[in-house]
């Protein structure tokens, strides 16, 4: 990092950043449900992600969308060592 960059920690998101991330970007993956809870869950904290699932889901979007892998994200979360609290949101949204 350069020395006149300050690194920003703890930054609050407020609920439009949190629903930008609703937005697919150009050239997502073929499933783009899955791309966009892959890049919530790599971008946000947990406490942000609590916010952003049921945005998600009241959007239509499939919380068990699948990966390149056939993984769903729950799926995936769980091999994470510190994915319980994200687990635990994608299963109080029905995630399977």
């Amino acid at each position: 990092m350069r020395k006149d960059k300050a690194k920003v920690l703890d930054e609050q998101w407020d609920d439009e950043r949190v629903a930008s991330f609703l937005e697919p970007r150009p050239g997502d993956a073929a499933n783009a449900d899955h791309q966009l809870l892959l890049r919530a869950y790599q971008s946000m904290r947990d406490s942000d992600f609590a916010r952003f699932i049921p945005m998600f889901c009241a959007a239509g979007r499939d919380i068990n969308a699948t990966g390149r892998e056939g993984k769903t994200l729950l799926e995936e979360v769980n091999e994470h060592r510190y994915g319980t609290a994200y687990a635990e949101t994608l299963k109080a949204h029905g995630a399977s």
